[in-house]
């Protein structure tokens, strides 16, 4: 058996398995299983090094491990490295660990409007948001700005991928949310309703049931929008190929997240 599974602490609330589960049913792959596999920090490391010889093939790395997943790792991909976190890891047979970050290129496919030439806004600092600020540069977008509740974090985040710190919510073509808000309170959001008056279009890398408040209120004005489960599915499917060396089926993994 081929045995993957998605490392986060929380994480039960993750449907990545249910994703690549329907991933594998539709590609024929027998003896493939995608598990959730909720580990405290103090015990990531030790608990990723003991994976590949439990018989895992790979994991994916969520909240709060993908800065901590990319230090373990003996092999790291350049946009891994450059981003500063990692999402996909790979075991081999001999021990080694291969690091890879499919957050990037999954929120640009996800994306709801062109980015080049236009202008951003990340909420948040933490892995997520690396892998934004990171995605939407390569992208081409003109103006990448990034506000977090800790400014410092900001700064270093902006100090080694580029963009500039926001001190407050500002008009942008796109905001992207890399923020927790909105996880477990279904009313909650990342900022003041009245400020998507001057954001062009949403991406809330959230989901819960029924949807987060952000997106909502995004749809309701009438912005193209694109939720986490989007960003899951785009994401997932790069790891699926990283994986197994196929096609991901990615109207199957859209079907099954979205059901």
């Amino acid at each position: 058996m081929n045995r993957l599974g998605v490392l986060g602490w929380p994480v039960a609330h993750s449907r990545s398995p249910v994703m690549h589960n329907a991933a594998f049913a539709a590609l024929g792959l027998e003896g493939w299983r995608y598990q959730h596999l909720p580990v405290p920090p103090e015990l990531f490391a030790e608990t990723v090094r003991a994976l590949g010889g439990a018989g895992f093939a790979g994991a994916n790395v969520t909240v709060p491990h993908k800065e901590a997943a990319l230090e373990l790792a003996t092999f790291v991909t350049a946009a891994a490295r450059a981003i500063g976190a990692a999402n996909t890891l790979t075991f081999a047979p001999d021990g080694a660990i291969a690091a890879d970050n499919t957050d990037a290129p999954g929120l640009i496919a996800a994306l709801p409007a062109p980015v080049a030439r236009r202008s951003a806004l990340v909420l948040g600092a933490g892995g997520s948001a690396r892998a934004a600020v990171y995605a939407l540069r390569e992208a081409g977008a003109r103006d990448v700005a990034v506000l977090n509740r800790t400014r410092a974090r900001a700064e270093a985040l902006t100090a080694q991928l580029g963009g500039r710190v926001a001190d407050a919510p500002e008009p942008a073509d796109l905001l992207v949310n890399c923020t927790s808000v909105g996880l477990d309170d279904p009313d909650a959001i990342p900022l003041e309703p009245a400020a998507l008056a001057e954001i062009g279009a949403v991406v809330d890398l959230v989901y819960r049931p029924g949807g987060t408040r952000l997106v909502r209120e995004a749809r309701e004005r009438g912005l193209p929008h694109a939720d986490g489960l989007e960003v899951l599915v785009q994401q997932g499917a790069r790891s699926l190929e990283i994986w197994t060396g196929r096609d991901a089926p990615v109207a199957a993994m859209r079907a099954a997240v979205r059901a």
